[in-house]
């Protein structure tokens, strides 16, 4: 019988989350093999969700079905990142034995086309991706991943933090009402830097689409601060209008 499974092409996906401090990823632990297996209950070998594709399935779909089966997460924001084609990117033997034991095929190179997802951490979602097998990590505390998904991580950090000064995916990870303070800490958390409170906020607070709400934190510590949303719709009909507005002009400019 002829296997369902494409053993050259696989998904891997980076899922980043924000619990307000820290950015994290959501990691898988696995086994290698019965020799390593004692060693790894103590220090596990994490890889970021992944699979091999079914052969009557297109990528975005194997994509979507992959974080479903793996961290029980359904309709969130979801993106193709980059293809890994290294011919070596799997070449080393116990990786190609867990593959062909795992999926019962034979493997002699697997290209990737990896994703990056963005997930609000919230009660709902810590008690899906409990029951599931995949963790939050720090991607600060990540020091190794098997196979090259350090690379596609750090890919995904990358894509991640030029996307984030170009378009408004932040609240991608950011609750419906957030604090000025919540969403500079997600800056600063992606792009690694420290940002002067005053400019932020000046700038934040110029940007139309970001709506101070009647209410404030509550039950914090500290001094409760305002809430603010993000109108998604006002943001949408501005960038149509601009984009009308330039139409227009090349027209008129021809």
């Amino acid at each position: 019988m002829e296997s369902s499974i494409n053993p050259s092409i696989s998904v891997d996906c980076v899922v980043f989350g924000f619990d307000d401090t820290e950015l994290k990823v959501l990691l898988v632990d696995f086994i290698k093999d019965a020799q390593s297996a004692c060693s790894s209950l103590v220090n596990p070998e994490r890889k970021l969700p992944g699979s091999l594709i079914q052969e009557k399935e297109d990528l975005s779909h194997a994509a979507q079905r992959t974080l479903s089966e793996m961290t029980g997460l359904n309709d969130i924001f979801l993106r193709q990142l980059y293809v890994f084609s290294d011919p070596d990117r799997i070449s080393k033997s116990e990786d190609i034995n867990w593959v062909e034991n795992t999926y019962g095929v034979k493997v002699h190179r697997i290209v990737t086309v990896a994703y990056f997802a963005l997930v609000k951490i919230n009660k709902s979602v810590l008690q899906r991706t409990i029951e599931g097998i995949a963790r939050w990590h720090s991607v600060l505390n990540i020091k190794h991943l098997a196979f090259d998904h350090k690379s596609i991580l750090l890919k995904a950090l990358e894509v991640l933090s030029q996307q984030l000064l170009n378009e408004p995916i932040a609240f991608e990870l950011l609750p419906k009402r957030f604090t000025i303070r919540q969403l500079q800490n997600l800056y600063e958390a992606i792009l690694g830097i420290e940002i002067d409170n005053r400019n932020f906020r000046k700038k934040v607070l110029n940007f139309p689409c970001i709506k101070p709400l009647e209410e404030k934190e509550k039950g914090v510590a500290h001094k409760p601060a305002r809430l603010y949303k993000f109108d998604k719709l006002m943001y949408e009909k501005d960038i149509k209008q601009k984009m009308k507005y330039n139409l227009n002009f090349i027209r008129i400019s021809d």
